[in-house]
């Protein structure tokens, strides 16, 4: 009888109890954890380093953004499938990581059933976007101004609230993570949009992206 191939991957995550929970739905299949991260750093390292099939990487690292992450891997390894992993559905991390070309979107909430075929799908090689998370950001992706390299001047402050919104960031989250007012940061993300000419925060991640600003 043939040997079953094995899926081999690795997992990003900084919980130990989510790691020890994906491979205890694991057990018993032909998916394989490899290997584990539980840093960006070491993601990055593990990914270029190690032969995997897949990478599952959690949205928000502890020593930086897990879409960062996916990024830089993609640079060095085009070719490797990654699924972003997530607690939060947010429309803007979702945008990004298609951008940033990962092969789907898992939110840690998700079925055994939708792990392992997600998983299975997206290391063939295809694209296991759902449907659901396609057209949470379609009308975005639609948006024919996001097709232009465009020259906009932004302040220093302007392009980090951009950046920060990028990465899924409430405006009450950018106020913490940049130490200042909630309304300060209301008035830049009014300032971003109208420079850009954009008018919410999904069509303004896909922008940052596609011009190189997060």
């Amino acid at each position: 009888m043939p040997t079953e191939h094995k899926i081999q991957i690795l997992i990003a995550d900084d919980h130990e109890m989510v790691r020890c929970g994906v491979k205890t739905l694991l057990a018993g299949t032909e998916i394989n954890v490899l290997v584990e991260a539980t840093s960006g750093q070491t993601a990055i390292k593990l990914a270029l380093e190690k032969t995997v099939d897949l990478v599952l990487l959690d949205v928000r690292m502890p020593d930086g953004d897990g879409l960062a992450v996916l990024g830089r891997i993609k640079l060095d390894k085009p070719n490797l499938p990654v699924l972003m992993f997530s607690a939060f559905d947010n429309p803007a991390n979702i945008a990004r990581a298609i951008a940033l070309g990962a092969s789907g979107f898992l939110l840690k909430s998700c079925t055994r059933d939708e792990l392992l075929n997600t998983i299975r799908t997206a290391a063939t090689g295809a694209s296991a976007w759902s449907q659901e998370k396609l057209r949470s950001v379609s009308g975005a992706l639609r948006t024919p101004r996001l097709t232009n390299c465009l020259e906009v001047s932004l302040s220093q402050r302007e392009g980090e609230v951009l950046r920060n919104i990028a990465r899924g960031l409430s405006n009450k989250q950018v106020a913490e993570e940049m130490k200042i007012s909630y309304e300060t940061v209301k008035e830049h993300v009014q300032h971003v949009f109208r420079k850009i000419g954009l008018t919410d925060r999904t069509q303004a991640a896909l922008w940052a992206v596609r011009n190189d600003l997060a």
